[in-house]
């Protein structure tokens, strides 16, 4: 089997959304700048996709909303086209459809190397797109490539997918592309929508019809760090990935339940981040044979938490785990404080805890504030998957 397939083209960190908006590309860039620093991508070739086509667009959205993509791309471009474009979260910039495409693109082309046995593990840190619906972009969002790579994996003939999305907004656009699909389980974990946007992604949203029990919700409060988050994590998400039995796992790494991300309340650090993906890791060799597509997601604390934080998931990727107490090289550390005057450098690979995060195991009693959402969404769901909501062991 290939190594891994590694995306990325340059061109994707034109996906620039302007000024002082949060999504900027330089995540990117000092993502890609720090893993060279630390020897995580020697001898590794980055990939660069074809773009997306329209027709493969099509799969997920809709005719109109590409028709106004392509009016807010055009020279001059249409500056409010409707859609969700040309507002304070979406604007409009040049190229947009090119570049929202090529990053889309990534993602479909990793998700065919796997369904045709070409690689068994890939990575899109540019993609993880999650919050643009059929007929409108969301969320900072265009296309949303993990529903559009998800459905490549079907048409490709694979059976079962499991999504698993641990950025600290619901993931309310791939939900809504599967909400009545039952070859496809989403399941995400972020802020209660009590507190955060978009306000979606209660216990009680399960999925319709003869896909009841595929869309799995797990809100934490704002405030909840590490040990809590973990807690619900596995208090959820391995029982519900075993009862599911998917050919292949899809997984969002939003980095913005960092303690220092401004955009969200949550009080995760990059070693909580490094062991959500490495146990997801260890569910898809378990589960699919290996068959892991990572793509990255939002994060807005450019400097100190985003590059270390998909460093570590390209690591993981890559099997070139990172000891956590390695020191940041003093040539990224300049490089970063040149991009983002003012900003402190991270110094190492870890927030504190380079040993492992102690956890308490949910015992199946509310105990703490996260339990509440672990109750509910347990019973919302377990007994759709045969399993029992009150038994930690399930």
């Amino acid at each position: 089997m290939a190594a891994p397939l590694v995306v990325w083209d340059p061109a994707m960190a034109e996906y620039d959304l302007g000024g002082r908006h949060p999504l900027h590309p330089l995540r990117w860039q000092l993502t890609w700048s720090l893993a060279r620093s630390l020897g995580v991508l020697d001898g590794v070739d980055l990939v660069p996709p074809p773009p997306a086509t329209d027709d493969e667009l099509l799969a997920v959205h809709r005719a109109d909303y590409l028709a106004a993509v392509h009016a807010a791309s055009a020279v001059p471009p249409l500056r409010h086209p409707g859609h969700g474009l040309g507002t304070t979260d979406n604007p409009v910039f040049p190229d947009m459809h090119r570049t929202a495409a090529l990053i889309t693109g990534g993602s479909i082309a990793a998700a065919r190397a796997i369904a045709r046995g070409q690689v068994r593990r890939a990575v899109n840190i540019a993609g993880g797109l999650h919050h643009a619906m059929a007929d409108h972009a969301s969320g900072f969002c265009v296309y949303n490539d993990p529903a559009l790579a998800i459905h490549a994996l079907l048409d490709e003939g694979v059976r079962r997918v499991a999504y698993v999305d641990v950025d600290v907004h619901h993931g309310d656009g791939v939900q809504a592309a599967f909400y009545d699909d039952p070859r496809v389980l989403t399941v995400s974990l972020h802020q209660s929508p009590a507190t955060l946007w978009p306000g979606t992604g209660w216990p009680a949203e399960v999925g319709a019809g003869a896909a009841a029990g595929t869309a799995v919700n797990v809100p934490v409060p704002a405030g909840t760090g590490d040990r809590a988050w973990l807690r619900a994590f596995r208090a959820v998400v391995p029982g519900v990935l075993r009862a599911f039995r998917p050919d292949v796992l899809v997984t969002q790494h939003g980095a913005d339940s960092h303690a220092e991300d401004p955009l969200a309340d949550l009080r995760l650090t990059v070693d909580g981040h490094r062991t959500a993906q490495q146990e997801l890791r260890a569910l898809a060799e378990e589960l699919t044979g290996g068959r892991w597509l990572a793509l990255g997601g939002g994060g807005y604390a450019l400097v100190r938490v985003v590059p270390r934080s998909w460093t570590h998931l390209l690591a993981a990727v890559l099997d070139r785990d990172l000891d956590p107490r390695t020191p940041v090289p003093a040539d990224w550390q300049e490089e970063a404080r040149q991009s983002r005057p003012g900003t402190r450098p991270p110094e190492d690979m870890s927030d504190g805890s380079p040993d492992g995060i102690p956890v308490t195991p949910w015992s199946g009693e509310t105990e703490e504030p996260v339990d509440v959402g672990i109750d509910q969404v347990r019973r919302a769901v377990f007994p759709l998957h045969g399993l029992d909501p009150f038994d930690p062991r399930d």
